[in-house]
């Protein structure tokens, strides 16, 4: 191809570029430097001393991969242990309380070994279940008021039905209570529902 078929498609006007590599070519008379001499140069070029550096600059990545790892390995367990002993602390008030309660049960059953006194008997477990239901009351426990109330399957569980009617059900009974913490449904209601007429 001349040099002409070559420029064919070149626009008229535009100057003519000539593009050499200089890695390939050399200038003529020019002696190749120790340096450009295939085989003899610096020893960090080389591939076995590439390979050592990278190997060494893996060693370290590895090493510091490890003590990371085993930083976060201590962080996990040292947050485990504090969640656990914050879910402990949390659940000490409430025992504190029901300490209370329990003095309280003790108090009743020593009265009833020494006076066999049913009335009074009954009184202190009276005064023992006020406190408990006080206690717990504090807490965010509920009752569930569920007598003549339209069914709630979330908040009633129906233990037996009665009536034969096609209206809508509706709690005859209430045959277990049922309570809330905090708004939050923790054991439904046991009840026997009726359907209206």
């Amino acid at each position: 191809m001349s040099e002409n078929d070559r420029t064919g498609d070149r626009p008229a006007g535009r100057p003519k570029v000539k593009v050499t590599d200089r890695r390939r070519v050399r200038e003529e008379g020019a002696v190749a430097t120790p340096s450009e001499a295939p085989g003899s140069g610096d020893p960090r070029s080389t591939p076995e001393a590439e390979l050592a550096a990278a190997r060494k600059e893996a060693a370290e990545y590895r090493d510091h991969l490890m003590r990371l790892q085993a930083e976060f390995d201590n962080y996990r367990k040292r947050v485990l242990k504090e969640q656990t002993r914050a879910l402990e602390l949390a659940a000490e008030p409430i025992v504190r309380r029901m300490l209370e309660v329990l003095d309280e049960f003790e108090l009743a059953l020593m009265a009833a070994e020494q006076k066999p006194d049913f009335d009074r008997f009954l009184h202190g477990v009276e005064l023992v279940y006020a406190k408990l239901a006080e206690t717990l009351g504090a807490e965010g426990l509920e009752r569930i008021d569920a007598q003549g109330k339209p069914f709630d399957p979330e908040r009633h569980e129906a233990l037996m039905g009665s009536g034969g009617g096609d209206g809508e059900p509706v709690v005859a009974d209430v045959l277990r209570q049922g309570y809330t913490l905090k708004g939050r449904v923790v054991r439904p209601a046991g009840v026997r529902v009726t359907h209206e007429r």
